[in-house]
């Protein structure tokens, strides 16, 4: 198990103190606000256009505007636009996206306040050709970025412009491929190599970012880099006497390709909720496949949660050999004993709350993913049908589908638990005084109740118990986790599901917080099943919600899930009503995964991660991809839908949207 330093505490709530740069006159890193951010999604060279959507950005919240570089004209054109928003009454810093072509780079360095340039492509080139490198020729290889990157890093040097180095998984280069293969340290060395020429050349004003489209990749990397961060350049003396300057670099986050709808939200909020949770991250982007200022709403609602969080609120009791049972770099499932289908190597459960509805009929079901058939007398049980229902003291009094188990509380069990799969919900108190189901009882818990030695010692003893971890803390994430590494400390194997309760939230709340309060246990390998409460939040919206935090952690895969970026100048067809089309004929394909891009950018590398791509590749052109593998090129844009149909039922992947369900 690798093991480092990647954040001020495990258990409570503290930012990473980052170097203080600024991009213009903003300020970023330190002690500064996380800043929220987007990108402009028009044809660069269309300066009108642009002006028009950078205002829309910025009223929606935009603290910096990024705008693609692609080539020397539209690197020429950025000053016009900064003009014109100047001219509007706008000062906001830009940002020039820059992938290939050192020479826009160069120019754009000149003219707006910050450039982003990609390791992956910038200096460097992806065939998706494997070397075998001698240390001599691998040397050899980084010189010769750094002659193609320094006249970069001077100008930005003398003109006070910022730079992001942003590595995408997707992008990640032959060279480091070959060397470090498609992991997340790969992605950490890649931005290092350019991070290392900065600092040899005392440039200091830099952001990093370490994006996939896969959260446990993405959060895994963004770990591994502050950890190398302080293991390389460790603390810096001062000789005067001034405070220590941070060791690491400010944190750009984001999940990219996140797609659009809720499932973009759910997935982006998993990735970069788990990181803030953590106290890592000074600015993010939600890169959804909609309009740019949709997404400042979202990123908003994300980094409010941390502005008056204080980690001396937070009362969780210490451990200070936590690293020694935390896998904070690669996924590791925790050991969990199987109760019934609880645990061991089954996906995590989803429990919905019934309890408040008036009466539980079958109809009451269909919010859970099942649709009973009064003419077949069958019911039809959907991919995200969930496994359990909290009935409270309500009665159900009709034949249950086979794959649904339900939970009462433990006074109410009593009277019916000669029914199938009933099963009681117990305080902690019931459990140590009473009699059990002997297959499966649900306890209700909280990390305290650890500290009960007698508890402690009947729930290592007995294999018929189901924790329900609960929490009131305001760093909620951080107890939890703290509890299960209390588990692993004393080999107590028994199943826990994570409980999250909460109270006057909307819906569009519900699902970010949920995702990273969830999202981020899950990640960490912790959780045997997902149980959500929210008051004034329809049982259907919490079901779908539980099944996506599932997906997004891709722990339970219950749907198809789309890599799809958001839309840019770039962008060679309409992005999102191609992703709407694409998903009204694939969406009921469980477990694939299908890419849509608009460019070749990050396209065939985020295409390795899934199992076909659609990317364009030339005006009213679409190629398509079975893995990273092309199998098609320059299909008509009209034709192109029905193709990428076609190559799925080729490979066995296809089945009738009528299908998709199973009945009993």
């Amino acid at each position: 198990m690798l093991k480092g330093v990647y954040c001020s505490d495990l258990l409570r709530y503290k930012r990473l103190l980052t170097r203080e740069i600024s991009i213009g006159s903003l300020l970023m890193g330190g002690n500064n606000p996380i800043r929220i951010q987007s990108m402009t999604t028009t044809d660069t060279m269309n300066t009108a256009a642009t002006v028009a959507q950078s205002i829309r950005m910025i009223e929606a919240g935009c603290e910096l505007v990024r705008i693609t570089a692609p080539s020397i004209n539209e690197a020429r054109n950025l000053e016009n636009i900064k003009n014109e928003l100047r001219k509007c009454g706008y000062n906001i810093p830009l940002v020039a996206d820059i992938h290939f072509t050192p020479n826009a780079a160069e120019l754009a360095a000149r003219i707006v306040e910050k450039v982003r340039v990609n390791p992956g492509n910038y200096a460097d080139k992806k065939k998706f050709e494997t070397h075998e490198y001698t240390d001599a020729d691998y040397q050899e290889e980084l010189e010769r970025i750094r002659e193609r990157f320094l006249p970069l890093v001077k100008i930005c040097k003398e003109y006070g412009t910022a730079m992001r180095i942003g590595c995408n998984h997707g992008s990640l280069s032959d060279r480091i491929m070959s060397r470090y293969g498609d992991t997340p340290f790969g992605m950490v060395e890649s931005a290092m190599e350019f991070l290392r020429i900065c600092r040899n050349e005392n440039y200091h004003n830099i952001v990093l970012s370490m994006k996939a489209s896969n959260p446990q990749v993405m959060v895994h990397a963004y770990r591994l880099l502050v950890k190398q961060m302080v293991e390389e350049f460790g603390p810096v003396d001062n000789p005067h006497g001034k405070p220590d300057i941070p060791v690491c670099y400010p944190l750009h986050l984001g999940v990219t390709e996140a797609g659009d709808g809720e499932d973009g939200r759910i997935k982006s909020a998993v990735g970069i909720g788990t990181l803030l949770e953590d106290g890592l991250g000074d600015t993010i982007r939600v890169s959804l496949t909609e309009e740019p200022e949709y997404e400042l709403p979202v990123a908003r609602l994300l980094v409010n949660r941390y502005t008056t969080r204080k980690s001396e609120q937070q009362d969780i009791p210490e451990m200070f050999s936590a690293q020694k049972y935390f896998n904070a770099f690669e996924y590791d499932r925790r050991v969990s004993a199987e109760v019934i289908n609880n645990g061991g190597k089954n996906v995590p459960r989803v429990i919905i709350d019934l309890s408040k509805t008036e009466k539980i009929t079958p109809a009451s079901l269909f919010a859970c993913g099942y649709n009973y058939s009064v003419p077949l007398d069958k019911w039809n049980i959907s991919d995200q049908a969930c496994d359990y229902i909290d009935a409270g003291v309500k009665q159900v009094d009709f034949e249950i589908p086979g794959t649904l188990g339900i939970i009462h509380p433990y006074s109410v069990w009593h009277s019916v638990n000669s029914r199938q799969r009933t099963y009681p919900l117990m305080t902690i108190s019931e459990w140590m005084e009473n009699d059990h189901h002997p297959e499966l009882n649900f306890v209700q818990c909280r990390m305290n109740d650890l500290m009960n030695e007698a508890f402690f010692h009947s729930i290592k003893a007995r294999e018929n118990v189901v924790l329900i971890l609960k929490t009131d803390n305001a760093h909620g994430m951080a107890e939890q986790r703290r509890f299960f590494l209390e588990l692993k400390l004393n080999e107590i194997t028994c199943p826990v599901v994570i409980h999250r309760k909460y109270e006057n939230l909307n819906e569009e709340e519900l699902k970010l917080y949920a995702a990273t309060d969830i999202g981020a246990l899950l990640l960490d390998g912790f959780g045997d099943g997902v149980f959500i409460q929210a008051d004034n939040i329809s049982p259907a919206v919490i079901n779908r919600i539980s099944f996506g935090i599932l997906q997004a952690t891709r722990t339970r895969i219950s749907k198809t899930e789309y890599i799809s970026c958001p839309s840019c100048g770039r962008t060679l067809f309409d992005l999102q009503e191609t992703t709407a089309r694409i998903r009204s004929k694939t969406d009921h394909l469980k477990g694939v995964k299908i890419g849509v891009m608009g460019c070749i950018v990050n396209g065939p590398g985020e295409m390795a991660d899934a199992d076909y791509g659609y990317v364009g590749t030339g005006p009213g052109k679409i190629t398509l991809y079975k893995g990273k593998e092309v199998v098609k090129r320059n299909i008509p844009e009209e034709e192109a839908v029905d193709a990428l149909i076609d190559l799925i039922r080729e490979h066995g992947d296809w089945v009738e949207p009528q299908l998709k369900n199973s009945t009993v």
